[in-house]
């Protein structure tokens, strides 16, 4: 593909041809004009695409393989097809894209949708790898007390072209093909299993060999514990990793952080959850927020271990992420590794993972549409 910038320079005029508006991080706000246009992410690749036989394969190309985000770039396509497309058609499900990188090389994308909504993603590079982060709605409704994107509220469902088009415009402004980001977890802003139809629409889009061509072991769904929704993504078979927000072992202390377990109970999401297992045979991932006084006793290690026992799982163990007006303080670095330490000796596997992208608000919990200052592009 033709060599790209890692960040693209503001325009003065929003562009007209489908594209999206990539400008600085420190941009005052958005122009946003409504686009009633059909997404181009919409059709399943590439059989209801626009053109007629092989043309679909290239545009499909183009957009998933060289990663594409203006139709002028599909330099193979006829001058005619290539001017007929914008009139219905539109590129970017963003009237936006803002990025923050970070000290630790991760990035912060913030974008503005065609309604003036914003939601977010991470771009993390690693020495072997590729992952972004992406959100599945606006805000989010689950309101845990440890999570600034709990605290926002809940906006609206992305469809599931914008939950697919983070991955396209992270890899584009990143100045990678899409198909160079190889991991993918669904752990940003939003609950995946309360926007059910628009996830999967866009993880089987990732699957798809016609698209991102993505590995099912290379995707990862985090949910808060939606004992139904976690059942019917067992049932579908999309085979994704499955990625649990526990964050306490005994329904008593899960109410005080987590407003939806007031609705279930730990036992009812852990049948769900063996359920999950025994279908897919996919290790389950649990996630534990490490929080001061509330859930980081050596006793509650015991009783996480009591409750997982049987289960293939890997505990990670996550570092509280400060944020504005948080009502939570995070746990001292030796209780962490004491809570680690019981996990261990009741065999169960644990890692602490330490967040990148603190520095901008793009780390666990943290997300929260705020527009920290950005470092030199």
């Amino acid at each position: 593909m033709n060599e790209r910038p890692t960040f693209r320079t503001e325009r003065d005029e929003p562009p007209t041809d489908g594209g999206a508006c990539y400008v600085p991080a420190h941009a005052p706000e958005a122009v946003v004009v409504p686009d009633e246009r059909k997404p181009i992410l919409l059709p399943e690749p590439p059989d209801e695409l626009p053109g007629k036989g092989y043309r679909k394969n290239q545009i499909a190309s183009w957009l998933y393989k060289k990663g594409a985000r203006e139709w002028g770039e599909m330099t193979d396509l006829p001058r005619r097809l290539r001017e007929a497309l914008p009139a219905e058609w539109r590129i970017s499900e963003f009237a936006l894209v803002q990025a923050f990188p970070s000290a630790d090389g991760s990035v912060k994308y913030l974008f503005t949708l065609h309604d003036g909504q914003r939601t977010e993603a991470v771009y993390l590079p690693y020495a072997d790898r590729k992952t972004v982060c992406i959100s599945c709605q606006v805000g989010c409704p689950a309101g845990c007390t440890f999570c600034a994107t709990g605290k926002m509220g809940f906006g609206r469902n992305l469809t599931g072209p914008e939950i697919l088009d983070q991955i396209l415009a992270v890899a584009y402004h990143q100045g990678l093909s899409p198909r160079e980001i190889r991991n993918v977890v669904l752990m940003g802003m939003g609950e995946p299993l309360l926007n059910y139809e628009n996830v999967t629409w866009a993880v089987r889009r990732m699957l798809n060999k016609h698209a991102l061509a993505m590995s099912p072991r290379r995707i990862t769904l985090s949910t808060v514990g939606i004992p139904k929704g976690i059942r019917r993504l067992a049932a579908d078979d999309l085979g994704v990793k499955l990625a649990l927000s526990l964050h306490a072992p005994d329904d008593e202390t899960r109410k005080k952080i987590i407003p939806t377990a007031h609705r279930y109970t730990i036992a009812e999401i852990m049948d769900a959850v063996r359920a999950y297992f025994d279908r897919t045979k996919r290790r389950v991932t649990i996630e534990y927020t490490m929080l001061r006084g509330v859930n980081d006793r050596e006793e509650q290690a015991r009783e996480l271990a009591r409750i997982l026992k049987g289960l293939v799982a890997h505990v990670n163990l996550i570092p509280f992420n400060l944020w504005e007006g948080a009502p939570v303080a995070g746990s001292g670095k030796k209780r962490i590794q004491r809570f680690a330490a019981a996990l261990e000796r009741a065999g169960v596997p644990v890692t602490v993972r330490w967040s990148r992208g603190v520095d901008v608000g793009a780390a666990c919990g943290q997300l929260a549409l705020r527009e920290t200052k950005p470092l030199s592009l």
